[in-house]
């Protein structure tokens, strides 16, 4: 099953492994994509991946989470957002573009302070954030239209919102970091307002029929913070205001529920896979599911569940582009990743990939 074709949306894939975002830093200073960023998608398109969803690219010059982060906030990026299309459509894949803004996450160094629905400074942020203006939202909101329009020029397949692990979508959706008093906080649909625009004005720049999908975390983890019940809530809604496919994850503040570091074994694999059994009756959309995926049996027993339609898989990609394939054709069954986090450069320009000794990997 997980490599018998699907579509979300209009959008037809060729299999349902799907490639989750991580934070690839492989852009310069301006957020302009680096050569080595698109010789990376084309490995990952020639490696099998149904569908590769990009790193998170910031919408606006204040929602910059990290440095040789990618941005898509302005139309001079296109024709270098171009390259990264091209790259992975001549090797026969498919890309969607992961849209974010990262809030309170924010570190542009131009920034003289973090923006969030709220002023906050809870202990995972280094320095506190102050409430953002009516006209700071509307201003967003249209940030995040606009680089979808541009996303759709440089030829990706679709977008996808970036709505959980604290970001600015998710900030809003949370009571813990949302405790506006006005239209934009305070009841679940006033913490909804701002995806529902987002999501709105995302589908008035790229017309009906392109795909719009949503990264979702469905529960924050932390006392006041969203539950399951409403993260289920969120996902009953999501087809009315416009979106075409859900991808399941989790955690605020960088912290992601359950534990997803030191997965051994296939028991430790699937983890949020409960949360697609709160999401599954409330909604027809795909559902995605993201979660410490390893082993062929899990991957295969997950999608005949009826509970998702795809498998979203990100550090097993990172360790071997070409586990896709691999499994495809029978010559393993289970990624060699361990899981231990050993993903992410240590030196500017080195870009994420592999860190892990060889022989634990072997091992």
């Amino acid at each position: 099953m997980l490599f018998t074709p699907a579509t979300i949306g209009n959008l037809k894939l060729e299999n349902r492994l799907v490639r989750s975002a991580t934070a690839e830093r492989m852009a310069d200073a301006q957020g302009k994509p680096l050569p080595q960023l698109a010789g990376l998608l084309e490995r990952l398109a020639c490696g099998g991946v149904g569908l590769i969803v990009s790193g998170h690219l910031y919408i606006h010059p204040t929602g910059r989470a990290h440095a040789e982060m990618t941005g898509i906030y302005a139309d001079e990026l296109i024709p270098d957002l171009k390259s990264l299309t091209d790259a992975v459509h001549a090797a026969d894949g498919k890309i969607v573009a992961q849209l974010n803004h990262a809030g309170m996450h924010s570190n542009a160094p131009e920034l003289n302070e973090k923006i969030a629905p709220s002023t906050v400074s809870p202990p995972y942020i280094e320095t506190p954030a102050r409430a953002m203006t009516i006209r700071e939202i509307d201003m967003l909101i249209d940030a995040f239209a606009q680089a979808a329009r541009r996303a759709q020029r440089a030829g990706f397949d679709g977008v996808q919102i970036h709505g959980a692990h604290g970001y600015l979508v998710s900030q809003f959706l949370s009571p813990y970091i949302n405790r506006r008093s006005d239209e934009w906080g305070g009841s679940f649909q006033n913490r909804l307002r701002f995806l529902s625009a987002v999501a709105r004005a995302i589908r008035v720049q790229v017309g009906p029929e392109y795909p719009v999908l949503i990264k979702l975390g469905m529960m924050d983890g932390i006392e006041g913070g969203l539950t399951l019940v409403e993260g289920a809530q969120v996902v009953a809604q999501l087809a009315e205001i416009g979106v075409d496919g859900i991808e399941i994850s989790s955690g605020l503040g960088g912290k992601k529920l359950p534990r997803s570091k030191g997965i051994r074994k296939p028991a430790d694999e699937a983890y949020f896979l409960p949360f697609a059994r709160a999401a599954r009756p409330l909604t027809n959309l795909p559902l995605i599911l993201v979660g410490g995926f390893r082993s062929l049996g899990v991957m295969q027993q997950a999608l005949q569940s009826g509970l998702i339609d795809f498998i979203s898989i990100c550090r097993p990609l990172i360790n071997d582009p070409e586990f896709p394939n691999k499994l495809r054709i029978g010559t393993i069954e289970q990624s060699a990743c361990i899981s231990a986090n050993n993903c992410w450069p240590k030196n500017v320009g080195d870009g994420v990939a592999c860190r892990c000794p060889l022989e634990k990997i072997s091992s």
